[in-house]
């Protein structure tokens, strides 16, 4: 454990990217509406989400390319590779831009809850601040360490919200391990691996990974932080599920109605933990959304840039400026979000069957590729996210 503390790096991040605020309003949702029973469904998530950042993080140190500069690479014919640039960029630069808004907006809540909304028309751009100061620094080891003190808080601030609710263990660990499917609860399932199994931090994840480590004795302690971050991760979503479910007579929407659902019977010690872990949340998020972009638009157009490069500044800049802005005028980008979520319907399966291809080419990580037990969970996986993808996109047009 104390060497992992030595080597932690890209996979705290993965985890900062995954914990935000959607995933804290989702995993509410499912406490307050099905309490413990849908539990099994981050199980899978980590699970998956485990086996698909190993499989980015691999290609990454091996190769030491991002994940769409491989792509591109691997992709022969013109036209597909054109097809397969403009969906990666509409889905992870625009749809970023979309939902860090929302990033921002949560974190924003997080400061309402612990010291009041009568400044919150500061709230967006304070964070916004902070934002911009830890990446225009442009030193991984610094933005690197920032995130991991603030996932720290996060994640201490949730789970010390989950144990003060006295949670039922039996029935706990039942829905740990015993998948069921409540009516209407299908959406919420869909929400829950959605919001864990996310197509940008597969880039995120091989672009961090080439920052950080550069050999390829490396991987060991890649797998490591991969491993025990996102199953920390997993456990923070977990205790937000667990909170909630002793929320009763409560119209809960999101992080900051579970803290006022809670104060009555556990006080004020609620209302800061959950504001303290909603505003790292988003902020985390806010910080990891624009950067996913950036790596992303710097691999899809060949720029080869560096974290103080004035490309890659401008691509965050601009995302952030837009989540600063929208959070600010309490503007919601409905047709945007609609497209995003359209987009990244289609590209989770996708992208996982890209991954999947390039780890079984020997051409690309030789003795490193895939074998055939990891090949099986893939295909599993690729079959989940297809399932999630087509619900996604029904859900936009609302033809569920």
């Amino acid at each position: 454990m104390i060497n992992w503390f030595k080597n932690i790096g890209p996979g705290v991040l993965v985890a900062a990217a995954f914990i935000g605020p959607g995933t804290v309003t989702v995993c509410t949702l499912a406490g307050v509406n099905f309490g413990y029973t849908l539990l099994w469904a981050m199980t899978l998530s980590i699970i998956a989400t485990v086996i698909l950042q190993e499989m980015a993080a691999r290609v990454g140190i091996i190769t030491q390319k991002g994940l769409a500069d491989i792509i591109k690479e691997q992709i022969k014919f013109p036209w597909l590779k054109k097809i397969a640039i403009i969906l990666i960029l509409s889905a992870i630069v625009i749809g970023n831009a979309a939902y860090e808004a929302g990033n921002i907006s949560g974190a924003s809540l997080g400061i309402s809850a612990i010291v009041g909304e009568s400044y919150y028309i500061f709230y967006p751009i304070s964070i916004g601040i902070i934002a911009f100061a830890l990446l225009y620094i442009g030193n991984y080891k610094i933005l690197e360490r920032s995130l991991v003190v603030l996932v720290l808080t996060m994640s201490i601030s949730f789970v010390l919200t989950a144990i003060i609710t006295k949670p039922d263990i039996s029935l706990m660990f039942k829905g740990i391990l015993i998948p069921s499917f409540p009516k209407g609860s299908m959406l919420t399932i869909i929400g829950l691996i959605g919001t864990t199994v996310v197509p940008y931090n597969l880039f995120l994840h091989a672009s961090l990974v080439k920052e950080k480590w550069k050999k390829q004795s490396d991987l060991t302690f890649a797998r490591k932080d991969t491993y025990i971050s996102i199953i920390l991760g997993g456990f923070v979503s977990m205790a937000i599920i667990i909170a909630a479910t002793s929320i009763q007579g409560y119209e809960i929407k999101n992080g900051i109605d579970l803290a006022k659902g809670l104060e009555p019977l556990y006080g004020n010690f609620a209302k800061y933990f959950l504001g303290i872990g909603l505003f790292a949340a988003g902020i985390t998020s806010a910080i990891t959304a624009p950067l996913a972009a950036a790596y992303v638009a710097n691999s899809c157009f060949g720029w080869n840039a560096s974290l103080k490069s004035l490309r890659f500044r401008f691509v965050w800049f601009l995302i952030l400026a837009l989540g600063v802005l929208f959070s600010s005028l309490k503007i919601n980008p409905i047709e945007i979000i609609k497209f995003a979520q359209v987009a990244n319907g289609i590209l989770l399966p996708v992208i996982a069957l890209f991954l999947v291809w390039i780890v079984n080419k020997t051409a690309v990580l030789g003795t490193f590729k895939n074998g055939w037990l990891q090949n099986v969970f893939a295909g599993i996986i690729i079959l989940i996210t297809m399932i999630l993808g087509f619900k996604s996109i029904l859900k936009v047009f609302e033809l569920l």
